[in-house]
C-alpha cells in the first residue's frame, strides 16, 4: 500500500458521523491534490475489508457522485440516517456538512 493511499484510508476512517469530505479534500490531505479519482479507487477496493464510511464522500460539487441508483439511494439513506440534509438529487449542503480536519 502506497503511502497516499494509507493517508487516504486514515483520512476517510476520520470522518464523523454527520459530516462529509470531497474526492479532492481526501486526495489533498492525503498529499495529492489532484488525486480525487484515486480516492474513488480507494474506495471501491478498500471500503470492505476497512470498513471505511465511504457514504461521507462526496464530489466537489457537493452531491453524490454515485451513477447507480441503489447505490445513491443507499448512500442517501446512510447519510439522513446520520443527520446529514440530501435533497432528492443528492446534493449536500457543503457550508454546512463539510468536515474540515486540521490536517493528516
Amino acid at each position: 500500500m502506497t503511502e497516499f493511499t494509507k493517508r487516504a484510508v486514515q483520512i476517510i476512517a476520520s470522518i464523523p458521523p454527520g459530516r462529509v469530505m470531497t474526492y479532492g479534500q481526501v486526495a489533498a490531505l492525503a498529499g495529492s491534490p489532484r488525486g480525487a479519482r484515486q480516492v474513488v479507487r480507494i474506495l471501491h477496493s478498500l471500503s470492505k475489508p476497512y470498513k471505511l464510511p465511504w457514504h461521507r464522500v462526496i464530489n466537489a460539487k457537493g452531491k453524490i457522485g454515485l451513477p447507480d441508483r441503489d447505490a445513491m439511494t443507499l448512500q442517501k439513506m446512510l447519510l439522513e440516517g446520520e443527520g446529514v440534509a440530501v435533497s432528492e438529487a443528492g446534493e449536500i449542503d457543503l457550508e454546512r456538512y463539510r468536515h474540515q480536519p486540521n490536517r493528516f
